[in-house]
């Protein structure tokens, strides 16, 4: 019998879990307000601690993936998620909340990378390697945008904790597949543990993308955000100089000096930052602009999460008959073209109209970061699949948190520097102050105004409406020039095609020796 088909179903189901529930939870922010009187600042803390600690930990848990086993790294990660979300939707206030949240991040990190480094080691054929990681990255696309659906639908159904409930008999689904067919799969060789670069890489990545989520609210030109980067980059020297000198490393460094990984790895954080920024964006314009609601935004992105599923495995595909460089390159291009043509919108523009944008850009990201993964994939050799994983998933994580710091502050201020020179005098001073803060509040503010002075409260929105599309056109003009210039990168310098040795080494290693997979685990 065939298990291949049993065993990527199970390692998909694992991925999705995880990918759903980091946009799930977003449409629960509200009522969280309602219902556990949390603080805007609680509120980011809810979603930020699991990028957070999924982000610190991924490379650590790869690489330590590869030396105890994968499976057990996937299985043990299940767990954690799983009770982890389950104690989520037990939380009595805002605090113990962003705690779970922070534990299911450290088990999204044993979990994501080991379900793309079990697919890499099980499927050892290019052509199959490049349809597998075509379905994981259509699953992880669709699971992004499928979440706000789901959370929106269990919002109606029932309160905020199913949302967390949900994951539980998910995660034990997974976790009963996985353990029933997935094989064992880890390093022969056996490094020992390189305790130094686990500890520096973990500070490293968890200091930057800590600095990031905070330099908007700081000011990226504050002491504190320049000494957030300082010391990061003063860790990530300390963690290269460790890596350089250790006789095992955790991260083989050589890795970067093959144009295909560096280039590959620089594209999925391109295309990652550039959707991350735009889905904080949009989310806005429908619930505020068009007043559509969170279900209904939801469902709304369902043309993104469509064209991202069979862009994946059509791009994969693609790449290998065509080479990766074309495909990538025109996967950016697609999505700066999209970037341009959606800084036109409008308040009037038509749904159609926003439909056919997303298809290009759910087009032009499946293009681009399913065969950029299925590049990085082909130059890990097989033994390293765990971290080389690993760098795919932070190369997705920073760039995401990256894309949302750097777009949404560029909006804010743009935002409140148009609103504050356009509301009319007369607004009482504490209502123009809130009204800078969001466009949301500026609205509601307006709305407040209908009864009591329908003029000005027409001029409230007006205002408000052009300051955030002059806000909304900018940034989606600097993703489109950031989309151009990634375009522009993987033409110069990702190879066509993989070198021969790459694939030599994908080819011959084999997924376990008896040994290797009685110990694996």
């Amino acid at each position: 019998m065939n298990r291949k088909p049993l065993i990527l179903i199970s390692l998909l189901l694992a991925a999705f879990a995880i990918n759903v529930d980091t946009t799930m939870v977003n449409v629960a922010l509200p009522t969280l307000v309602d219902q556990l009187h949390a603080s805007n600042s609680q509120l980011q803390w809810v979603v930020d601690a699991f990028n957070l600690l999924f982000a610190a930990s991924v490379l650590a848990f790869g690489s330590l993936s590869d030396r105890f086993g994968r499976k057990g790294m996937l299985l043990v990660g299940l767990s954690v998620f799983g009770a982890a979300s389950f104690a989520g939707g037990l939380a009595g206030n805002a605090g113990e909340l962003i705690a779970a949240r922070a534990v299911m991040g450290v088990g999204a990190a044993m979990v994501f990378p080991a379900t793309l480094s079990l697919i890499t080691n099980v499927f050892t054929e290019r052509g199959e390697r490049a349809l597998a990681i075509g379905l994981w990255g259509a699953t992880t696309g669709v699971a992004i945008a499928l979440g706000p659906i789901v959370g929106g639908a269990l919002l109606q159904l029932s309160d905020w904790r199913s949302i967390f409930f949900a994951m539980v008999p998910v995660a034990a689904i997974a976790g009963g597949l996985v353990a029933t067919y997935v094989p064992s799969s880890r390093n022969p060789s056996a490094p020992s543990i390189d305790r130094t670069g686990f500890a520096l890489s973990t500070a490293t990545v968890g200091l930057l993308v800590y600095t990031i989520i905070e330099a908007p609210g700081h000011g990226w030109g504050s002491a504190w955000t320049i000494a957030g980067f300082a010391i990061t980059a003063a860790l990530a020297v300390a963690f290269i100089a460790c890596e350089r000198r250790t006789e095992q490393p955790m991260l083989d460094l050589t890795l970067f000096r093959n144009p295909r990984f560096t280039a590959a790895s620089a594209s999925v954080a391109i295309s990652f930052f550039a959707l991350s920024g735009f889905i904080f964006l949009v989310t806005q314009y429908f619930q505020f602009l068009k007043a559509y609601g969170p279900l209904s935004t939801g469902v709304r992105l369902l043309p993104v999460a469509s064209c991202v599923a069979i862009s994946s495995v059509l791009g994969t595909r693609l790449a290998v008959r065509l080479g990766t460089k074309l495909v990538v390159a025109l996967g950016l291009l697609l999505m700066a073209a999209f970037y341009s043509w959606v800084a036109t919108t409008s308040a009037t523009t038509g749904y159609g109209t926003i439909a056919a944008q997303m298809i290009v850009l759910g087009t032009g990201m499946g293009l681009t970061s399913a065969p950029a993964t299925e590049a990085i994939m082909g130059v890990v050799p097989k033994a390293k699949a765990g971290v080389g994983s690993a760098v795919n998933d932070a190369t997705r994580l920073l760039g995401g948190t990256l894309g949302v710091a750097v777009i949404g502050s560029l909006f804010a201020s743009l935002y409140a520097s148009r609103l504050t020179s356009t509301l009319p005098a007369e607004l009482p001073g504490g209502v123009a102050h809130s009204a800078t803060g969001s466009v949301g509040a500026a609205l509601t503010a307006a709305g407040e105004l209908s009864q009591a002075n329908p003029q000005l409260a027409a001029t409230v929105h007006h205002a408000a409406s052009s300051a955030f599309f002059h806000g909304f056109q900018t940034a989606n003009y600097v993703a489109a020039g950031v989309a151009a210039a990634g375009a522009l990168m993987a033409l110069a310098l990702l190879p066509a095609q993989p070198t021969a040795s790459g694939e030599d080494v994908a080819r011959t290693q084999p997924l376990s020796s008896p040994a290797t997979a009685a110990a694996g685990d």
